[in-house]
């Protein structure tokens, strides 16, 4: 007769984390590397694919938000971005010995402030949006497509109306101009304030998204919207702050891109508005860090093919996105029933 003695509890399963998605960008970079030839060209244009690529996480992480948990496909992101690229224009216009000092804090500032109006406008006009356009389709997708595009193309000539159809510049802020040296390589000092704010909105993001209650709910929506409404919490509210704060990160993204830029048109949403979907895609459909790897990935290889090969350049991310769905067909990090 046996003397081994079990114990009732059961064992708790071991939950690994998959790693490999987060090797696929240092495996792009150093993949470029030799091909460049030239590390000094190399490691100006990794920061500004990654400068890139995290302007176009902040404008992709609402979308891919209001997906995930909405079931919302919202062609008419676009809009948000272009919105608060010209409320900076105007914020930027009337503190100009804000912006042209050649103090960088006075600089930060005027920035700033131009990222917190475009935010509040571009959320406002996003809670418009979801009341009018969206709410009335929710679970027809082909309405859905259908009708946030004709509210971008409203939203376009809206800009229009009130600022004109003219390209208009945004200039970085005095301080703000110019390269930091690095051995032999020009980095662009606004490319790595691009990256550290990007970087803040991720940590901000994951620390929402995994700290709080309201994230926790967010994340539960995501995966099954129908028990977290069982449960007693009015989804719906949570749809609308959800796609309020999707449209007020794309302001502030719409702010970072036409910096990046330096110049802003009523069609500069429409045109970010295939990099975003094609980061949502490879990220997972939902999926916050995803949507970060995603981003990271279309930034380098935006640069790096402009670089080398700029015939491809506007195909590059196309088949990028082909390769990884051809690996993981549903995105890098997958959320659960999507």
């Amino acid at each position: 007769m046996s003397n081994t003695i079990t114990s009732g509890a059961p064992a708790k399963p071991s939950i690994d984390f998959d790693w490999k998605p987060l090797l696929l960008v240092p495996l792009l970079a150093m993949l470029a590397l030799p091909l460049i030839g030239s590390p000094s060209t190399w490691l100006t244009l990794t920061v500004a694919g990654l400068a890139m690529g995290m302007i176009i996480f902040v404008i992709a992480s609402g979308l891919t938000l209001v997906f995930g948990l909405m079931d919302v496909l919202n062609f008419g992101h676009g809009v948000f971005i272009a919105l608060g690229a010209f409320v900076a224009t105007t914020v930027l216009g009337v503190m100009p010995g804000w912006a042209a000092s050649p103090e960088l804090w006075r600089n930060l500032i005027a920035v700033f402030a131009a990222m917190l109006v475009a935010m509040a406008v571009a959320g406002a006009v996003g809670l418009a949006f979801e009341r009018v356009l969206v709410r009335p389709v929710y679970g027809q997708h082909l309405k859905q497509i259908l009708i946030t595009m004709g509210g971008m193309i409203i939203g376009e000539e809206l800009i229009k109306v009130i600022w004109g159809p003219q390209q208009i510049p945004l200039m970085l802020p005095e301080g703000l101009r110019g390269a930091v040296i690095v051995g032999d390589a020009a980095i662009e000092k606004f490319r790595l304030l691009a990256v550290l704010l990007g970087g803040l909105v991720f940590v901000a993001l994951a620390w929402v998204l995994t700290r709080t209650k309201i994230g926790l709910l967010v994340r539960a929506g995501v995966e099954n919207g129908e028990m977290v409404e069982s449960l007693g919490y009015r989804i719906r509210r949570l749809f609308i702050a959800v796609f309020v704060v999707g449209s007020a990160l794309a302001g502030t993204g719409g702010v970072m891109w036409g910096l990046y830029q330096q110049t802003v048109t009523p069609q500069m949403g429409a045109q970010v508005n295939i990099l975003i979907f094609i980061v949502i895609i490879i990220g997972g459909l939902g999926s916050t860090g995803g949507a970060l790897i995603g981003a990271l990935l279309v930034g380098l290889m935006a640069n790096y093919t402009g670089f080398l090969a700029p015939k491809v350049a506007l195909f590059s991310n196309i088949a990028l996105m082909v390769a990884i769905l051809l690996w993981r067909p549903r995105g890098v990090y997958p959320v659960a029933n999507r």
